[in-house]
């Protein structure tokens, strides 16, 4: 049975592929021309050069495929072309399940995020069903995730598509090539680049859990339904003195309030215009940070079986893998 994956050479389509290699299943991954393959290094992994906006491409990549892994996104907060995001997370993901579904496709796994689920003002964890609209989506990367869920559901329905939903919460853990929004906050955290914290909460769970959860979905997972596949719900405060109990770096002990990083993050932006270089600090993510962003895996764990490991060896993996890297100085 031959499995096609999107995303494969990213941060948690690696992880699924490292699962799938594993279990010893046929995998062919969807790759883009000059993109970094440094998380197919040692793996049993068949490769067909393509694209999300490319029809054709994603037609010969499906042939004799049983099932789909869409795990491929455009996961950046910041981006000085906004429309980027929703040719991939959007159009793209458009292409691929209609792809996948004319080709016969069985299965189909999407990986979706928690970025479209509602939150609770009071900071309760939030699970698949909690009201959310698309007036709630802060900045372009969750507008377009909000729209390509929406999109993959109404193929689901008018079309038949064989798809279960995923919603991965914050992963941390080895292979964070680009590094991830995330992935930079530990590097810097780490390398002493981060002296100071918003008061903000997230869900943390290790990258092979998600994988895991991938996989179980696949197994076990009901056409047409999400799945959160999240971790442990702590506050940026606390995820920071974990990494620093466990790297030796400094705890930061300077709380910042969420207007001066506003402004911070305007000034920061301002000058990515001018000298087209990444931003330290976008506004989406000051902006997402008003809220603590803490999610229940309730769900996932009644129908699916989906376990987690201490959230403490997430940042230890994801340390060390940083590290032998050569991300952190």
């Amino acid at each position: 049975m031959k499995i096609l994956i999107t995303g494969a050479t990213g941060f948690i389509g690696g992880a699924v592929l490292r699962q799938l290699a594993a279990a010893g299943h046929d995998v062919r991954a969807l790759v883009r021309p000059g993109g970094d393959r440094r998380n197919l290094t040692g793996l049993a992994v068949e490769t067909s050069v393509g694209d999300l906006r490319d029809l054709p491409s994603l037609e010969r990549a499906l042939r004799d495929c049983r099932i789909l892994f869409h795990v491929a996104a455009d996961y950046r907060l910041w981006v000085p072309r906004p429309a980027e995001l929703y040719e991939t997370n959007v159009a793209g993901t458009r292409n691929i399940v209609m792809a996948a579904a004319a080709a016969g496709v069985e299965r189909i796994v999407y990986t979706s995020s928690v970025a479209v689920l509602g939150l609770h003002h009071d900071g309760r964890a939030a699970d698949e069903d909690t009201p959310v609209t698309a007036a709630d989506m802060i900045g372009h990367y969750k507008r377009s995730k909000f729209i390509a869920e929406a999109e993959v559901r109404k193929l689901v329905t008018e079309r038949g598509a064989p798809v279960v939903i995923v919603n991965p919460s914050t992963p941390v853990g080895p292979g964070d090539v680009k590094p991830t929004p995330t992935g930079r906050i530990i590097v810097d955290a780490v390398s002493g680049r981060m002296p100071a914290y918003v008061d903000t909460g997230l869900n943390f769970v290790h990258v092979d859990d998600v994988a895991a959860g991938h996989l179980l979905a696949l197994e076990r997972g009901r056409i047409g339904e999400r799945y959160i596949l999240g971790g442990v719900n702590m506050t940026l405060k606390k995820a920071l003195d974990e990494i620093a109990a466990l790297s030796g770096c400094r705890r930061p002990r300077i709380r910042l309030p969420h207007g001066l990083v506003l402004v911070l993050a305007a000034i920061s932006e301002a000058w990515s215009l001018a000298t087209r270089t990444e931003p330290r600090v976008n506004l989406t993510g000051v902006r997402l940070a008003r809220k603590k962003m803490y999610f229940s895996t309730a769900k996932a764990q009644r129908e699916l079986g989906y376990t987690i490991r201490p959230v403490r060896e997430a940042f230890r993996d994801a340390i060390a893998w940083f590290r032998q890297q050569g991300y952190l100085q």
